[in-house]
């Protein structure tokens, strides 16, 4: 189980300022996401999609209790059903936005199954960097082959690929182990993937690093994370 290493009360204060800089970009949140804890309670039968596929809020300090140096806000807008993969039909997609701050690292790692297009939606330089894979260890004396806005790229190990506003690129599972941060300022973020599982889906180089923090209940939460939801909503 993971260590408490972030309060409520920051996480509050995360939420309310990561709403504003997304809506800054002209980009608004779905109804959802701004239920009060007992509003959620009311809905939940109406919103076991909304629960079962962890779409909403989340933010992580990957349980180092370092937010700022470490961390990431990320919210999940849509998501579908990994057993619709196996069938090939169906909600096969998911959709996050995320805020990558000023020198605010989110770590090393790579997916088993998700495929993933991260775009730059506006802000600052968004810097992305590349090591392959061998034998489902990140290999940093491996390089990759991206494919940025549909342009095929080979890059030496380690290279820092610079995303500026309306960039993408394309990140295949067990392949591209990647980090990235925010340069100059922050940074919107856009993900289009596969059907995403945050539970199992994540490899990490560190394996200290946990997906979802632990929290320090010091003051009543504005509005449930996903890593909330099997504890307040039952």
């Amino acid at each position: 189980m993971t260590k408490p290493s972030i309060t409520r009360s920051r996480i509050n204060e995360i939420l309310r300022r990561s709403d504003e800089f997304i809506r800054s970009f002209g980009y608004v949140l779905p109804p959802f996401a701004y239920w009060s804890p007992a509003e959620f309670r009311a809905k939940k039968d109406d919103a076991k999609a909304i629960i079962d596929s962890n779409m909403g809020w989340d933010i992580t300090d990957f349980g180092l209790g370092k937010f700022d140096e470490q961390g990431l806000f990320l919210f999940t807008v849509r998501n579908g059903n990994a057993d619709d993969l196996k069938k090939g039909t169906g909600m096969l997609y998911a959709e996050k936005v995320m805020i990558s701050r000023e020198n605010q690292y989110s770590p090393m790692h790579r997916h088993f199954l998700k495929a993933e297009d991260i775009i730059n939606r506006g802000g600052a330089t968004l810097v992305i960097e590349l090591f392959g894979d061998t034998d489902g260890k990140c290999d940093r004396s491996k390089g990759t082959v991206v494919h940025c806005d549909g342009v095929r790229h080979e890059f030496e190990p380690g290279h820092k690929l610079r995303l500026e506003p309306g960039q993408s690129v394309t990140l295949m599972p067990n392949e591209h182990w990647h980090a990235f941060w925010g340069e100059g300022g922050d940074v919107f973020v856009g993900e289009v993937s596969t059907v995403n599982d945050d539970n199992t889906d994540n490899v990490y180089e560190d394996p200290r690093i946990a997906r979802f923090s632990g929290i320090e209940e010091d003051e009543e939460p504005l509005h449930l994370l996903v890593s909330d939801y099997a504890k307040w909503l039952g």
